[in-house]
């Protein structure tokens, strides 16, 4: 496996305009704590291949990294193959979202589809 472990959308994350942010493909823990470490807050989603409900929030928090007013940070890891990941933070069900402040997960969320309008929300709650 490659020693690169962030994907090529992340030279988009934290480019100019709002209107050029994506989530980042973060593919193990490594890649998510260095992550973390570099955003004041950080949305990221813990899913799976092949799961449905997932695929179907890809779009969505696509639309949350490009519409937040905020410097949030938005990522998406695969804890499958990563255990420790999966037992550090108790992933039980996914899609699972957690919200990290300073580097500090502050929030986390596992009730399958939520809307984008929700998750914002959710996402202002607690990040201030």
């Amino acid at each position: 496996m490659s020693s690169n472990t962030v994907s090529s959308e992340a030279e988009t994350a934290d480019g100019g305009s709002s209107g050029g942010r994506r989530p980042v493909s973060l593919s193990d823990e490594d890649a998510l704590d260095a992550f973390v470490a570099d955003a004041d807050a950080a949305l990221v989603e813990f899913y799976t291949d092949g799961c449905g409900i997932c695929a179907s929030m890809e779009p969505v928090i696509g639309n949350v990294a490009r519409g937040a007013e905020t410097d949030l940070a938005v990522g998406m890891v695969n804890p499958r193959d990563d255990p420790p990941l999966v037992e550090r933070f108790d992933v039980r069900s996914v899609p699972l979202f957690v919200l990290f402040v300073d580097g500090e997960p502050v929030a986390r969320r596992a009730e399958g589809f939520i809307p984008g309008d929700d998750l914002t929300a959710w996402v202002d709650e607690h990040a201030n």
